[in-house]
């Protein structure tokens, strides 16, 4: 089993992602886009696919970031479902999958940094891969924006700040709005590299101060998401 990765930025790392496949010896790819350009040809030998988040948006262009293909994302994001491999989107990653099936991002109702409450909805309920899910469980959240769905991608989790935080997009794809992949390390780096709105928590009513996120207990959330990416596997292997 090949799990490939799609890294925009160094510091925002596969996190607890890294572990789990260690910890079943699958095979590790990651494609770093400051070095390499995402390529359909990624299909042809990974199982999985999962394209981590970023500062950028799934509109920026290679002008404003010329290391941030958004064109070859998308191609690469079509080629793994055309192949039926397995596709997973963490925050900017799931908006690029919307955007890959015709289904535009858009702003979040509200900015989310931190640890945030998340309850599967009716639909969430009855999705097989979140059987173990720890309903209303803290999960990672860093983002401004929200991934795309309509009435053939059903909204799996909400949070009070935004009501997409897992969408299923097909049977082996799915976006993850939340960070369940958060470490306390990676906590520690966002707040270095991208903590300036923290010092403005108080005028936002889901951005946490950083003495409240070096408090987050992050096993839960790292345990939803071993539990949800096994489920993910099994699937695809039967």
């Amino acid at each position: 089993m090949k799990i490939c990765f799609i890294q925009h930025e160094p510091y925002v790392s596969l996190g607890y992602f890294r572990t789990w496949v260690k910890d079943h010896h699958y095979d590790l790819q990651i494609v770093d886009c400051h070095t390499q350009k995402p390529s359909p040809q990624l299909a042809n030998d990974a199982d999985m696919l999962v394209v981590l988040g970023g500062p950028q948006n799934p509109h920026t262009t290679l002008s404003e970031c010329p290391y941030f293909d958004a064109a070859a994302e998308r191609a690469t994001i079509k080629a793994f479902i055309a192949q039926q491999r397995m596709v997973v989107g963490v925050c900017l990653g799931a908006q690029l999958i919307g955007e890959t099936l015709g289904i535009p991002y858009e702003h979040s109702p509200e900015k989310e940094y931190g640890a945030i409450p998340v309850h599967l909805t009716n639909e969430g309920h009855r999705d097989s891969l979140l059987q173990n899910f720890q309903d209303g469980a803290l999960l990672g959240e860093w983002h401004n924006d929200m991934m795309g769905t309509n009435s053939h991608t059903p909204v799996l989790a909400a949070s009070a700040g935004c009501p997409r935080q897992i969408v299923r997009y097909g049977s082996l794809v799915y976006g993850l709005q939340c960070h369940m992949e958060l470490t306390p390390h990676d906590y520690e780096i966002l707040l270095e590299k991208m903590g300036t709105i923290i010092n403005c928590h108080q005028q936002y009513h889901y951005v946490q101060s950083a003495k409240h996120i070096r408090q987050i207990d992050c096993q839960p959330m790292n345990l939803n998401l071993a539990n949800f990416l096994d489920l993910l596997v099994k699937r695809y292997q039967s």
